[in-house]
């Protein structure tokens, strides 16, 4: 039964239901043929979504928002422009160094590429970068949002697999900067052979320190929350709501440009994108039951484990999974409903969960820039106004750096697992 369950999910999201329906309808009907209680089907969601982590959600979203509205984010362009401007590749590089810096405070690939992205895109085009270039590197770049705390995906994993979320977010950090240097390598590369433009001289230090000082309380945030972290200060959520009130703090005593309208206008974009968050954490939560309820993971496990039981050799089958579920669902959905089935045999068979959620996270960020179901594509397209067919034409040199990350985090997880570690001791 459970396998037929599975089957009409499938069918339903093929058929184009949305993914919400496709998982609550086969849900509905397995409680109706077993006879079971409609009340469970309520008791389900509101047991899925009774989760103190899940609270830092909406929190780290508000601040991604609110960073956007109240100019933070052009003071992060200026400062990265200044020091990086004069790297083969100029604006490019900037685009870049820019997400992680900016990562460190929204925790999401498209609110990177909605907030520092459009700035970064028209920015370049100004310059004279082809507008699909300059789209491939802001979709490529940011990937870097969801893996650098704060990380709203990493948040979910563990909200699913009960690993400590700390260890998480700190586990992101070298991968990020990682990922930072190989992109930077390939923009130098790019930039080189097409003679991009850039700044017309290094800047001196008296014009860095000049931008560095408006751009200096917004790159406290995210040391702020790590150091917190780190220390054991707080939790991730309260990590989330201490992060909030800095970030209200600055934009109103330091900038003075924050307004009521700010506020509300990220208080209404946060309660929608959280509403598709958390909507789909609690149909996956009925999933997931219908699932362990009828033993399908166990199943799972089995077949799994009768195919090798050498951690990496599974590790890199769980890397095609999630690199081909990342195509068709987004990064939440993929999480939530493939992670509780694939990711317990791999932890049995010595797979460290910590690096396993860095490299399914990592695989869900590079799905979003694959069709049919990237949705870095289309925002990206839309913002540079250009086709899909010339951006993924523009994004194929960009794949080489992202493969090579994954690749690393696979083979080396002493990288992911180095500063957790510290933590530990």
């Amino acid at each position: 039964m459970g396998f037929v369950f599975v089957l009409v999910f499938l069918g339903l999201f093929m058929l184009g239901f949305p993914v919400v329906y496709a998982i609550l309808l086969p849900a509905a009907g397995y409680v109706l043929i077993e006879g079971l209680p409609l009340g469970l089907l309520a008791q389900r969601v509101t047991y899925a979504l009774d989760s103190f982590p899940l609270v830092a959600v909406p929190l780290f979203i508000f601040v991604g928002n609110l960073m956007n509205l109240s100019g933070i984010t052009d003071r992060i362009f200026r400062f990265a422009y200044t020091l990086v401007g004069r790297v083969p590749g100029g604006l490019a590089q900037v685009n870049v160094f820019g997400s992680l810096i900016f990562s460190g405070m929204s925790g999401a690939a498209l609110a990177d590429i909605g907030g520092l992205g459009r700035i970064e895109i028209d920015a370049m085009k100004k310059r004279g970068f082809d507008p699909s270039f300059a789209g491939a590197v802001t979709a490529s770049s940011a990937t870097i949002g969801p893996i650098f705390p704060p990380s709203i995906p990493l948040i979910v994993y563990g909200s699913v697999t009960s690993v400590s979320i700390v260890q998480l977010l700190v586990a992101g950090i070298m991968p990020a900067i990682v990922c930072t240097i190989f992109l930077m390598l390939t923009v130098l590369l790019i930039a080189v052979r097409h003679g991009h433009p850039r700044a017309e001289r290094w800047s001196t230090a008296g014009e860095v320190l000049k931008d560095f000082i408006p751009a200096l309380p917004a790159i406290i945030a995210p040391v702020l929350m790590i150091g917190g972290m780190m220390l054991g200060a707080f939790t991730p959520t309260e990590a989330a709501a201490v992060t909030s009130v800095y970030v209200i703090f600055i934009s109103a005593v330091f900038y003075r440009e924050l307004t009521l309208a700010h506020l509300w206008h990220s208080a209404v974009l946060t309660a929608r994108s959280t509403s598709a968050i958390l909507i789909i954490v609690a149909a996956a939560a009925l999933f997931g039951w219908v699932l362990a309820v009828e033993q399908v993971p166990q199943a799972f496990a089995t077949a799994l484990l009768g195919l090798s039981k050498d951690p990496l050799v599974l590790l890199m089958i769980a890397n095609l999974i999630f690199f081909v579920a990342g195509m068709f669902l987004d990064s939440t959905t993929a999480t939530l409903l493939l992670v509780p089935i694939i990711a317990p045999p791999l932890v049995l068979a010595g797979v460290d969960p910590v690096q396993l959620g860095i490299v399914t996270i990592f695989n869900l960020m590079v799905g979003l820039l694959t069709p049919p179901m990237g949705l870095s594509l289309f925002l990206v397209a839309d913002i540079a106004r250009v086709s899909i067919r010339q951006l993924l034409r523009a994004l194929l040199p960009f794949y080489v750096p992202l493969l090579a990350t994954l690749a690393v985090l696979t083979f080396w997880k002493d990288l992911t697992l180095w500063l957790p570690g510290m933590i530990a001791r």
